[in-house]
């Protein structure tokens, strides 16, 4: 028997236009903070990274591949990862679909990860992804970007979201972690909690013009949260995201009960007695 409060058309009406407002004013501040987003001063990236890729080793620069601005998604991929962390792959699960379109509207978004290409590449094919993956093993990319981090800076505490954290202390008290979240992710990616944390999800903006490359936005953390397409629709679903009961998403490829072995009667909403 539900626990939720039961109403009446006339009820739910009610409460659905007061719900209304609160949307609309929403969506009003969202796009106050685009432009906000957008409104931020450009700094020219002098640094001369390097990457490597499907074609050989490449410029930031040759990231655009012929476009004006360039989206970087910071994939939490280590070098010592055995397969790409659960989030940022729930994410980079979006990622197939709207490539094209952003790239015939003079953006190109690609994923960037601390591994070796060849790595990402199995991994990208595991996945059925097609999106351009480059690594940046060797360089200071995605330490620059707040994307990696090294076993010092982890133990005297690390600059992350433009705010430092704490020295790191894992769950169970040992050096591997042993429980929650972060220990769980980690052991998806065949990596102790500490090894797993040294990468960081992340996105940062570029924009070329006139020769120069210039940085002009980056988020962390919960500010990727948008960039979940799963997330806008379980926010919409009836009882929300609800993860109270921990964690429970999975590389896509690996839950329990693949979504076609339902049959084929209740996918199509055909009453059976299954």
């Amino acid at each position: 028997m539900t626990t939720h409060r039961i109403g009446t058309q006339q009820e739910w009406l009610k409460a659905r236009l007061e719900l209304l407002q609160a949307e609309k004013e929403l969506t009003r501040r969202s796009d106050e903070l685009a432009q906000q987003r957008q409104q931020l001063p450009w700094v020219p990236v002098t640094q001369e990274y390097r990457f490597q890729t499907e074609v050989g080793e490449v410029r930031l620069a040759d990231l655009f591949q012929g476009r004006s601005q360039l989206l970087v998604y910071h994939f939490m991929f280590g070098p010592d990862y055995t397969a790409g962390c659960p989030s940022c792959s729930a994410i980079a699960d979006g990622f197939n679909g709207i490539v094209t379109h952003l790239a015939h509207h003079d953006v190109l978004l690609t994923a960037v990860s601390l591994a070796p290409l060849e790595k990402l590449l199995a991994f990208r094919k595991r996945m059925g992804w097609t999106f351009p993956w480059a690594s940046s093993m060797g360089g200071e990319f995605n330490y620059d970007f707040c994307a990696s981090y090294t076993e010092e800076q982890q133990r005297e505490g690390l600059e992350y979201n433009y705010t430092r954290e704490p020295q790191a202390e894992w769950r169970s008290g040992e050096p591997g972690g042993g429980e929650g979240a972060e220990f769980a992710f980690a052991t998806m990616c065949g990596v102790n909690t500490p090894t797993y944390l040294r990468q960081r999800p992340g996105m940062s903006a570029f924009v070329q013009q006139d020769g120069t490359v210039y940085h002009t936005y980056s988020t962390y953390s919960r500010g990727v949260d948008s960039l979940w397409s799963m997330y806008p629709w379980l926010d919409r679903a009836p009882l929300g995201r609800n993860e109270n009961e921990g964690i429970w998403w999975k590389h896509h490829d690996r839950y329990d009960t693949p979504v076609s072995s339902v049959p084929t009667c209740c996918q199509h909403s055909t009453r059976c007695e299954s």
